[in-house]
């Protein structure tokens, strides 16, 4: 007896000990604000999985790690993101990724944006394949999750993440993924066009690209511009929701209706508003933002749509993971004193992603310091050999910088009369 009541205080005291660790980074500033780290550390391209795609070749699945620099913390909420592209195109270091996987890096948390299968399988049949597409991002997400936790068992912890404390979501299509993932949890709601008699298709709820036998369960759901099939789905016991979405998307919509590609109906969906709605009918913690006026993925184009973006997610992710934060949901000055400093001081007076861009894809320019309304300015950019291919003029402190006609290859951008450059590809 004796012995099993000391087997249970050591048990109660380790548990004690990871809520204690969990809780004590907890420091005011961290998870909440982009001053808490300098900067951060990317790791690339790790595969998390394999799976059979909609060609029937198998996939390498992988995912960009982001990490705060100098941190000795090693039990790290990770945010799992999914980049937007309709289940057809987009990349993991896009524009509606990669400035926001940056800045949580900055705010202390471990983010991985990942890869997940694109493409649809019948196009002739477009809404059934579609359904079949989110299936395979569904079943990629949930190998992401089991990946990490299965290093965090197996090989150390390498990114050093708390396992309890996963969150998954992301952009329009990646939101799909974190909303499904939470929600459909009963075989009977595996959708009908699913034959998982066809490779890449079959494990059930789980699926088969990668690391079985780990949970794949989520503390929280990331929900930008996203939408689930039916709020039916949803029950009481849901995890935790934070959205934002724009009142005037035109892509998915807001409420409940009609998913458009290229103007042709998809398939009905519940967005947003609906879901905000049907969780809190439930008791579901859920903290939601309209961006008045806004289209899909604001955030992208539109520096107060990120700055509401951005303020949302990290508000309402602190507000769980630390008890003692006084709970925020929506835009909150998330920069904190001397941000801006630390940003001019490691990424100079602007910066431009993604790194690696699909021939046409526009490269973003962000400048850290204001220029002021109207203000001019203007650009080079330069291929490996050192020519001047193209040049042009920005006149806003967030700016889409066209790339059509660059060939596939090495570029460098600068600004003129600016120190400081950036290399990007063109694939």
């Amino acid at each position: 007896m004796n012995h099993i009541l000391s087997c249970l205080c050591a048990l109660s005291l380790s548990f004690l000990t990871v809520h204690i660790s969990a809780q004590s980074d907890c420091d005011a500033s961290r998870y909440r604000y982009t001053s808490a780290f300098e900067s951060f550390d990317v790791s690339y391209d790790v595969e998390y999985g394999n799976a059979i795609n909609t060609t029937g070749l198998s996939q390498s699945l992988v995912v960009d790690i982001y990490e705060p620099s100098g941190d000795d913390n090693t039990l790290r909420p990770l945010i799992l993101l999914g980049h937007g592209g309709f289940f057809i195109g987009g990349d993991n270091d896009g524009p509606d990724v990669l400035a926001l996987s940056q800045d949580l890096a900055r705010m202390g948390y471990v983010v991985g944006s990942i890869s997940y299968r694109l493409g649809v399988d019948n196009f002739l049949d477009i809404s059934n394949a579609l359904v079949r597409s989110v299936w395979r991002a569904y079943h990629d997400g949930k190998a992401a999750v089991r990946f990490f936790r299965k290093t965090a068992e197996e090989d150390g912890n390498p990114w050093g993440i708390d396992p309890d404390r996963i969150y998954v979501g992301g952009i329009s299509a990646g939101a799909f993924i974190g909303l499904h993932m939470d929600y459909i949890d009963l075989d009977s709601e595996i959708p009908s066009q699913v034959d998982q008699s066809v490779p890449g298709m079959g494990g059930g709820l789980e699926g088969e690209s990668g690391n079985p036998g780990y949970s794949s369960e989520i503390a929280g759901v990331v929900n930008i511009a996203g939408a689930i099939k039916t709020v039916d789905f949803m029950s009481e016991d849901g995890m935790p929701l934070v959205s934002v979405h724009g009142d005037n998307d035109g892509t998915v919509p807001y409420g409940s209706g009609m998913i458009l590609l290229s103007g042709v109906p998809i398939t009905e969906v519940d967005g947003s508003q609906t879901i905000h709605e049907a969780a809190e009918s439930l008791g579901v913690e859920s903290c939601f933002t309209t961006l008045e006026g806004a289209g899909h993925a604001a955030h992208v184009s539109d520096p107060d749509a990120y700055y509401q973006t951005l303020g949302t997610v990290s508000g309402a992710l602190s507000s769980w993971i630390c008890d003692e934060y006084e709970p925020l949901c929506g835009a909150y000055d998330y920069e904190a004193v001397g941000v801006k400093e630390w940003l001019l001081d490691s990424d100079g007076l602007w910066r431009a992603f993604p790194s690696l861009l699909a021939s046409g894809q526009p490269l973003q320019v962000q400048w850290l310091q204001a220029r002021g309304a109207g203000a001019l300015w203007s650009y080079q950019i330069f291929d490996a050999n050192g020519r001047q291919v193209t040049d042009g003029v920005g006149n806003s402190d967030w700016f889409s910088l066209p790339t059509t006609g660059l060939a596939s290859g090495l570029y460098i951008l600068r600004m003129t009369g600016i120190a400081g450059s950036q290399k990007f590809w063109v694939k």
